[in-house]
């Protein structure tokens, strides 16, 4: 395993844009669930009226 006190800028400044990047990626994928949800039942509420 690697220390991570003892790793180089380049290591930590990669392990910073893999973060970023899985949490970009995180946040589209509960923005996209929300919005099926939303329109799924969005057709559900506009057939009770």
């Amino acid at each position: 395993m690697s220390d991570p006190t003892h790793e180089g800028a380049d290591f930590a400044k990669a392990r910073r844009g893999r973060n970023i990047a899985i949490a970009l990626g995180l946040v589209v994928f509960v923005i996209l669930v929300f919005v099926v949800t939303i329109v799924r039942l969005g057709a559900s509420v506009v057939d009770r009226f």
